[in-house]
């Protein structure tokens, strides 16, 4: 042990296409959206998270809201960077801290990422003083998170349906034995129930407002047990110019999805059939497991299930089931160091 090792800091990071999350002492001590607001004229970041989310679609031309990921990856380097820098310096210990801690950090990727882009997450971890990063997928760190043995001899499919990605992985001794990342997730839906409203109602909404209709009114299927009251929408009036509102069913916005969810179940079913016969049999028994923010949408699991045939489990708090499973794997380095990419 060096002589500084007591003042490296271990912390857990999901860094979410929609949201980022960060855990420090068996705590979630970050639950953020993904969003940096910078003074063009000055070039400094004015709002991070939160504050930033609120100016989005709001903003003169004087500032702009920067998303730094997509599609579940570092697509602005720059932006990232200082949106990670912020969210650590929110950590309640650390702004206390004297000294800026050395970081051990343990960050989640999509499975379908390339080296390239790896190598982008990494250097944004060691810009913000981390001495070392270790990288982990995230259907892995969601099947830990949400319970499942990953070290036995036996299959699990888990469907991690995100903001930017939707990753599928049958996991198996501590590994990926069959994997597929797709780039349908919650942000092409917000783009699907935008290009709805659209073309249905002549109304222009934003990307804050698709959010709002598919957390309050949002479906996978027409029918539900217990479907949610109508939402109303407003927006502009692609005809008139002027400010309206519209109510629209869930009804509306299952149609609005059903392409994408398609494609979803689509890529679930052909996982399936080339997973090897015997993973197969132990997930013919254990059924799917859904984690990520869009598995809380209304019917999905129906869905899901009627196109497999096989029973569907969702997450008990599907929204933070891979930061959970992150945080556990920085706790226990040595259990789980076999499914963590250096």
């Amino acid at each position: 042990m060096g002589f500084f090792d007591f003042m490296t800091k271990e912390i857990a990071i999901d860094l979410g296409t929609a949201n980022t999350l960060i855990i420090y002492n068996d705590k979630i001590v970050v639950d953020s959206p993904s969003i940096v607001a910078r003074d063009l004229k000055t070039g400094k970041v004015i709002a991070v998270g939160k504050e930033a989310a609120l100016m989005q679609g709001k903003t003169h031309e004087g500032i702009q809201t920067i998303r730094p990921l997509k599609d579940g990856v570092i697509a602005d380097f720059e932006a990232a960077e200082l949106m990670i820098q912020e969210f650590i310096r929110k950590i309640p210990p650390f702004k206390k801290s004297f000294f800026s801690p050395k970081l051990k950090m343990v960050i989640c990727i999509p499975s379908g990422i390339t080296e390239v882009e790896k190598r982008a997450v990494r250097d944004s971890a060691e810009k913000v003083n981390a001495s070392e990063v270790y990288l982990i997928h995230e259907p892995v760190a969601a099947a830990i998170g949400m319970g499942i043995d990953i070290q036995k001899p036996q299959g699990n499919m888990v469907i991690d349906i995100g903001g930017g990605t939707t990753e599928i992985a049958v996991i198996a001794l501590n590994g990926i034995a069959v994997k597929k990342s797709v780039k349908i997730a919650g942000d092409v839906f917000n783009s699907d129930i935008i290009s709805y409203m659209r073309n249905k109602h002549n109304l222009l909404i934003g990307e804050r407002m698709a959010e709002s209709i598919k957390i309050e009114t949002g479906a996978a299927t027409d029918e539900l047990p217990n479907p949610p009251e109508p939402f109303n929408v407003q927006g502009r009036d692609l005809i008139t110019g002027k400010p309206k509102q519209v109510t629209i069913t869930f009804n509306e916005v299952a149609k609005a999805l059903d392409k994408s969810l398609t494609r979803i179940t689509d890529a679930i079913i052909e996982t399936l059939s080339v997973t090897p016969p015997e993973l197969s049999a132990d997930i013919y028994k254990s059924g799917l497991y859904l984690a990520g923010g869009g598995s809380l949408l209304r019917g999905l699991d129906k869905r899901i299930s009627d196109a497999t045939e096989l029973p569907v489990h969702i997450a008990e708090d599907p929204l933070r089931a891979v930061i959970r499973g992150t945080g556990l794997v920085s706790k226990d380095f040595n259990k789980y160091k076999s499914v963590l990419l250096r």
